[in-house]
């Protein structure tokens, strides 16, 4: 009996996923995930770089290349910097929606609160699994990182 139900349990969630992911609108310019916004007064990652080096958080509009998404079901994507520097992690607000996996490589316009803020290594490590990386890149992440994360409201894709 037990094992049915944990086998039933399994599928449920396993249907969930791949609806959810299925529900999603593809990326294109126009679309929007979550609070609909606008682009106006977007300010770069370069520059929201820049103001958190001397403020504790930002809130508003920043506009970015997507280069990462959690590959299980997007609740996560990731922004491109300048230079080596890693991606910038960006989650959506209590989970409330996702974003597709054809997001990677697209201009966007998110909205919400940037802050600097210590990950732990199992957070780190969560995160490198949801995004894909193997066993052996996740075993490699053995200490805590301070980094820039946002949470954000809504998504719109610009180009």
């Amino acid at each position: 009996m037990k094992k049915l139900i944990s086998l039933c349990a399994c599928l449920i969630a396993l249907t969930t996923v791949a609806f959810a992911q299925e529900n999603i609108k593809p990326a294109k310019a126009g679309v929007h995930y979550g609070k609909a916004i606008n682009n106006k007064n977007a300010i770069s990652v370069q520059k929201l770089e820049n103001t958190l080096k001397s403020k504790k958080e930002y809130t508003g509009k920043i506009e970015g290349e997507v280069i990462g998404v959690c590959k299980k079901k997007g609740c996560f994507l990731t922004l491109k910097r300048e230079g080596q520097e890693e991606p910038i992690m960006v989650r959506f607000k209590d989970y409330g929606y996702f974003v597709p996996t054809d997001i990677v490589g697209k201009t966007v316009v998110l909205e919400g609160k940037a802050k600097v803020k210590e990950l732990s290594v199992k957070q780190l490590q969560h995160n490198a699994e949801d995004a894909g990386k193997s066993a052996e890149e996740i075993a490699k992440i053995t200490q805590p990182k301070t980094d820039i994360n946002i949470v954000a409201d809504g998504v719109l894709v610009v180009k």
